[in-house]
């Protein structure tokens, strides 16, 4: 169950890419809470996964003529959760006003399917800015992480790490220096300095260059860097909204903005994307503790990790637990 409501329960977090939605339901866990989505001619839709009949998995069920069927006894559901039909009623006599499912606020922006399981704390989900003229969108993901929520998001925003789990791509061991930096809070966004980070092959395309980053933190779960060279007008944004699935799994999802390149197959991206992710893996996946520490005298920290440092005191400050201790 989700511990801190007013902390988490109003926020948006991704469940689903917009394109992995089609005819069928699909289930997915937010902070524990299986939930149901589905698409009717009305948009998109979210449930607790649970028929209140008798408890099976609305998710197992199908959606026809805009109603979503339990596949145990047929109870037909609307897309605001009230049950509309049961086949074993006779027709004269009243559908219960207790027979209807548990509705969650549901939207689709930027290629991805949204939930928010309180009320939501603004009309739109929190990725930052729409994309200036010239950049495109590209939707990237999900992967399913077996590591906690926070300890993901961290690995995001920890540039020191480039050199070494991602050699010969992102960085190089022979060129580990991190210049010094520091972050600033802007409107209630976290925001780190330029750091410049010697790439040999940075996006996939097998040009090395000196990257400038620029990291940002827009929620508990949702952060972002921009990166631009000193030797050309290409820049690419990239954002990772982190669902919690439970308190030591995740699934992440990543928003690509970049102004160069269009002609490029969107493949090449993701695949390079793909392969940086693997990567991580291996680390996150054997972190230990699992679960991220807020107090900064459990681990040590460099000047280099003055952004997670920053970060692990911004969750603290919101109220964060779920993944942590």
């Amino acid at each position: 169950m989700l511990k801190e409501k007013n902390a988490l329960s109003n926020d948006w977090h991704p469940v689903i890419m917009s394109a992995d939605l089609a005819e069928r339901p699909v289930s997915a866990v937010v902070f524990g809470e299986k939930i149901v989505v589905f698409r009717t001619s009305g948009g998109v839709h979210a449930f607790k996964d649970l028929c209140i009949h008798r408890g099976v998995p609305l998710s197992l069920g199908k959606v026809e003529n805009d109603e979503l069927v339990c596949p145990y006894h047929g109870w037909r559901y609307d897309g605001c959760g009230a049950c509309v039909r049961i086949p074993a009623l006779p027709p004269e006599q009243k559908i219960p006003a207790k027979a209807k499912a548990i509705a969650y606020s549901c939207v689709e922006s930027r290629g991805i399917v949204w939930v928010c399981l309180g009320t939501p704390s603004g009309a739109h989900p929190l990725v930052g800015t729409e994309p200036e003229p010239g950049f495109k969108d590209l939707p990237i993901g999900p992967y399913d992480l077996q590591a906690a929520a926070p300890r993901s998001v961290e690995n995001f925003l920890d540039v020191s790490h480039l050199m070494f789990v991602h050699e010969g791509l992102l960085g190089d061991s022979q060129f580990p220096e991190i210049n010094d930096y520091h972050v600033h809070e802007i409107d209630g966004v976290l925001r780190s300095d330029e750091i410049v980070v010697y790439q040999p092959d940075p996006d996939g395309r097998g040009k090395g260059v000196n990257s400038i980053y620029v990291y940002e933190v827009f929620g508990p779960f949702c952060v972002a860097f921009t990166k631009r060279s000193d030797d050309s007008d290409e820049v690419m944004r990239l954002y990772m909204i982190v669902l919690p699935e439970s308190e030591k799994s995740s699934r992440a999802f990543m928003l690509q903005q970049r102004n160069y390149s269009f002609d490029v197959d969107d493949e090449v991206f993701i695949r390079f994307q793909d392969t940086l992710l693997e990567q991580d893996r291996v680390m996150l996946e054997n972190q230990k503790p699992e679960l991220l520490p807020l107090d900064l005298q459990a681990e040590l920290h460099l000047k280099s990790d003055r952004m997670s440092i920053a970060y692990r005191k911004k969750l603290k400050e919101w109220g964060v637990t779920f993944g942590t201790e």
